[in-house]
């Protein structure tokens, strides 16, 4: 539960002013005259977090539905009499596994109450509510089982990296950290060791995914928690489908906190801390490095440190932005750091037990300690506001245009299957209607339907 250590912490994410906690530990901000709920004992201090909770309960319900699809699949391939016998074992492991893994999910999730939807699937994907493919809420699922199923190799090696950037020479004479903030905290695995083993009063695990946090949440608290895993590359029949139990070495000691939160809208007041780690995250986020470092200083107190850890990949649509470690060095300096140290090992990474996949990962550690305050940026916006408010008129986008377009022709393309017509009817409908030529609507609908059946032939996936 948040206790007044972590509440002198806390800042709206609307406004940054400071929070107010209630007896029954929750927290509203004064200013914005928001409510802030709370999951399971975790605080959810999201910018809207109405909206937000919403939106993940439409991301469970897909990702239950999705889970029953793909049950009743299995159940109706399992029908088919001719099936080898180790099919049939494999298939039935999956059946069972799958109908099982929903109703975990589920119970896992009450927290969020979830309520009976009368809205199909196709309703869903109709509204885009369809989980997004870079992040969802089971796309960092096999984290779950990295931090606390398969052993302790990864973790380990990735602790000792973070810690080395902690207590190495470059801060002989340095005062340890005292509290400290795991931004992407992720399922909660290196902000717990990191708790368990450095002097910290107080450490903030955040991430803003809720099924990760409440796993976390489960698990540092000591209640084993059990999810299927289902591998990339499974070894053997057995490995299709492994009911994973998950635990933490201990308890996790007091002082350690969760927090449902937006990195690039962290709800913490201005230099409140001593240590922010940045695992595995900043080349992930659609904010520019350089805008995201100016917030970084701007929560670390004087003399605070920041560790970042990871691959530096990034993918920002404009070239400029994909930096490389030198420049990424160079723009932790003029964010008022003193010249980081950075070193680069290979460890392990994903490496399931279960799974013939996994690889190792060349790691990059920076370690860099503030110097100077900088201006701090923008609260981060990540929709205009014709969207977010809802009132005003939708622009005509180029793109949008284009895709009105393509949507009206892909429209009429699918009208036209009935289960009777032909390739070549469809085409001669279509130059007909002088969408196209005869010419250019033979292949161009052979096209669409080879990547309708091609997509519909593919594992279903979350």
């Amino acid at each position: 539960m948040p206790t007044p250590a972590l509440a002198a912490l806390l800042a709206c994410p609307r406004c940054e002013l400071a929070l107010h906690q209630y007896p029954d530990d929750s927290f509203n901000c004064g200013n914005c005259g928001l409510q802030f709920p709370e999951l399971d004992g975790v605080p959810c201090l999201f910018a809207d977090p109405a909206a937000t909770l919403a939106e993940w309960r439409q991301r469970l319900h897909f990702a239950c539905e999705k889970l029953l699809q793909e049950t009743a699949a299995l159940k109706a391939e399992l029908q088919n009499p001719r099936l080898r016998p180790l099919t049939r074992e494999r298939l039935t492991l999956l059946h069972e596994a799958s109908a099982d893994q929903a109703r975990r999910l589920a119970e896992l999730l009450r927290p969020l109450a979830l309520h009976h939807s009368e809205a199909g699937i196709a309703t869903h994907l109709a509204l885009q509510t369809r989980l997004p493919s870079d992040q969802g809420l089971t796309t960092y699922y096999a984290n779950i089982h990295r931090d606390w199923a398969w052993g302790d190799d990864e973790n380990t090696q990735s602790l000792g990296l973070v810690s080395k950037a902690l207590l190495g020479s470059q801060h002989d004479g340095a005062p340890a950290p005292r509290t400290a903030v795991v931004l992407g905290s992720g399922a909660g695995r290196l902000a717990y060791d990191l708790h368990q083993l450095l002097p910290l009063d107080l450490t903030v695990a955040l991430d803003f995914n809720p099924l990760l946090a409440l796993v976390a949440a489960r698990t540092v608290s000591g209640i084993d928690t059990q999810l299927w895993e289902f591998p990339i590359a499974p070894r053997s029949i057995g490995d299709h489908a492994v009911l994973q139990t998950l635990v933490a070495p201990s308890p996790v000691r007091d002082g350690f906190h969760l927090i449902l939160a937006d990195v690039l809208r962290p709800p913490l007041l201005a230099e409140s801390v001593d240590l922010v780690v940045t695992p595995w995250v900043v080349d992930i986020l659609p904010e520019n490095f350089q805008t995201f470092a100016a917030r970084v200083n701007r929560l670390l107190k004087p003399g605070g440190r920041w560790v970042n850890f990871g691959s530096l990949a990034f993918s920002q649509p404009e070239a400029a932005a994909r930096y490389s470690l030198e420049e990424t060095l160079a723009i932790v300096m003029d964010s008022g750091f003193a010249e980081p140290a950075a070193w680069e090992d290979e460890i392990p990474y994903m490496c399931s037990p279960a799974s013939r996949h996994g690889r190792r990962e060349l790691v990059v550690t920076i370690a860099a300690t503030k110097e100077q305050s900088v201006p701090g940026p923008a609260r981060h916006r990540a929709l205009p506001d014709w969207l977010v408010g809802g009132t005003q008129p939708v622009p005509l986008l180029p793109d949008f245009a284009l895709q009105t377009m393509t949507t009206r022709i892909y429209g009429f393309i699918m009208g036209l299957i009935d289960g009777r017509r032909s390739v070549l009817d469809m085409a001669k409908l279509i130059a007909d209607q002088r969408l196209m030529t005869r010419e250019e609507a033979e292949p161009a609908v052979r096209t669409f339907l080879t990547k309708m059946y091609e997509d519909s032939q593919r594992p279903k996936h979350l």
